[in-house]
């Protein structure tokens, strides 16, 4: 008796006008994550005010997004390949849209928290299924890596969007309003995507693994706890003990997936030099977008005193660039070795970070203007082709666990950059900063955790009280700037020598 193989469940659109039409549909979940990773970016000055978080509780309402994402991406990347991408993509986004409108009405930093991680948990059914898709609707390499350009464009597009039209809305409205843009891009997604964008899935999916997915987690959140923690009051034993969760959660999480016939996530391929390189210039490209993006729209509104409209025209030039960087790169490929290509976006970062570190932030705030725009140009460099390249690795069935490598290492990189480099400023804040005395405990505490909490304090103090505290605060906050510039020059160099001899044989 002879057996057929499944047949994949997918109709890729015949001509090439439905697939690009599919291409801007697919194109519009990438804008709401993009936009509201930027938004929130602006808006922390806003958030410092009226719900006074620590600085601690600061990051984690940057962060528990990204992390969430991150520890869920590659399992909603295995439940799309088995009960649909499409069908995926379109429960998250309804889900998104919800939590984001309750998340502008959060009454108090914690609840923030909370609703932020609820957006994590949709918003990881709507990255890895949007680039999954893509990978089936082309099969054409050429055609692939132009939409694959488009795709990177339209997070920066949306990062370009965010600043603008979230410094009008912060401008006119409360800091909750940012919120409410996920719910104007949804209403295109719910009626165009199933008349454009084909349902696909993996006709031979792996099991539902709770055991892994539950590891992810256990690897992902102790991590970052210590990283922010450790910021907070040095290293202690609570901070070691979750360091060394993590690393057996990680580790155990190796082991499984290797006994494993089905694994959740091929960690096999991580045995091939030029995948493992293509992850690392992927996530470390976009660890040193998100983290000078962390400390600039704060230095842009709170030290040099500009509103969140003029931050936002400020940033976009750089952003601007991003997304030409990502398309010309495209022409670039089939002269340029992808490792090279890769490797100069990495060095264009580093020398962003490095025109911070030389220039200072005390001076004119062009010069953070300029290295903004030459990172961004780096990471329109190297995201581009690393998605490229760790796409075309894998079979068209194998899309969805693919796509959700390749968004994980993105979140992960967005997790990573702002708590390495945010938990640095914090810390270098909190320690040069020089409180008044005679303040309340609790006006104490706020003035000598962030930037945000010591301006607001220094706006109720009388002159000259007032003035020295918001001298200090931006001179403190500025001096753990440097410390980052420094922390990111290094990290972008190692990680160009990494992909450089990773990927020597890797041509065109």
């Amino acid at each position: 008796m002879t057996t057929t193989r499944p047949i994949p469940v997918i109709d890729v659109p015949t001509s090439a006008r439905r697939r690009w039409a599919a291409l801007v549909v697919l194109m519009l979940p990438v804008l709401l994550v993009s936009v509201d990773n930027t938004v929130l970016s602006f808006a922390l000055p806003a958030i410092s005010e009226a719900l006074h978080p620590s600085g601690t509780a600061l990051l984690w309402i940057v962060d528990v997004y990204p992390l969430l994402l991150a520890g869920l991406l590659v399992p909603m990347g295995s439940l799309g390949d088995r009960v649909g991408r499409r069908r995926l993509l379109l429960i998250g986004a309804a889900g998104f849209a919800a939590v984001s409108a309750l998340a502008s009405f959060a009454p108090s930093a914690s609840a923030l928290i909370a609703l932020r991680a609820g957006m994590g948990v949709f918003g990881a059914m709507l990255m890895p299924a949007t680039l999954s898709l893509i990978r089936n609707i082309f099969s054409d390499p050429r055609e692939r890596r132009t939409a694959i350009a488009l795709w990177a464009a339209a997070f920066s597009g949306g990062a370009a969007l965010g600043p603008i039209v979230g410094g009008l809305l912060l401008e006119n409205l409360w800091w909750g309003s940012v919120f409410l843009l996920a719910l104007p891009m949804l209403v295109p997604l719910f009626a165009l995507a199933p008349l454009l964008v084909p349902e696909s899935r993996d006709p031979r999916p792996g099991p539902v693994d709770p055991v892994s997915i539950g590891l992810v987690m256990a690897t992902m959140v102790p991590f970052v706890w210590a990283i922010k923690t450790a910021a907070d009051g040095g290293i202690t034993l609570p901070i070691l003990a979750a360091v060394g969760v993590a690393l057996i959660a990680g580790i155990a999480f190796v082991r499984r997936q290797l006994s494993r016939s089905e694994p959740m996530l091929d960690v096999g391929l991580f045995r091939v030099p030029a995948f493992s390189a293509s992850i690392s210039a992927n996530l470390l490209s976009i660890f040193s977008l998100v983290g000078f993006l962390y400390f600039l729209s704060q230095h842009l509104q709170l030290v040099s005193d500009r509103s969140p409209l003029q931050s936002g025209l400020l940033l976009l030039p750089g952003l601007v660039v991003t997304i030409l960087a990502g398309l010309v790169v495209v022409r670039l490929v089939p002269r340029l070795r992808p490792s090279h290509a890769m490797a100069a976006g990495l060095l264009m970062n580093a020398l962003g970070y490095g025109i911070v570190l030389v220039t200072g932030t005390s001076g004119s705030d062009g010069a953070l203007v300029l290295a903004f725009a030459v990172v961004g140009a780096g990471v329109g460099f190297a995201e581009t082709i690393s998605a490229d390249e760790i796409l075309g690795a894998v079979p068209a069935r194998k899309a969805g666990a693919a796509s959700a490598i390749s968004e994980t290492a993105y979140e992960a990189g967005a997790v990573l950059g702002t708590a390495v480099l945010g938990s640095i400023l914090n810390a270098a804040f909190r320690a040069h900063v020089e409180v008044p005395s005679g303040l309340s405990p609790q006006a104490a505490e706020a003035a000598g955790q962030t930037l945000g909490g010591a301006t607001e304090v220094a706006a109720r103090l009388p002159g000259a009280t007032g003035s020295a505290l918001l001298d200090s605060a931006r001179e403190a906050f500025d001096s753990g700037v440097a410390y980052t510039a420094g922390v990111g020059v290094a990290l972008m160099l190692i990680a160009a020598a990494i992909v450089l001899i990773a990927m020597r044989e890797r041509r065109p």
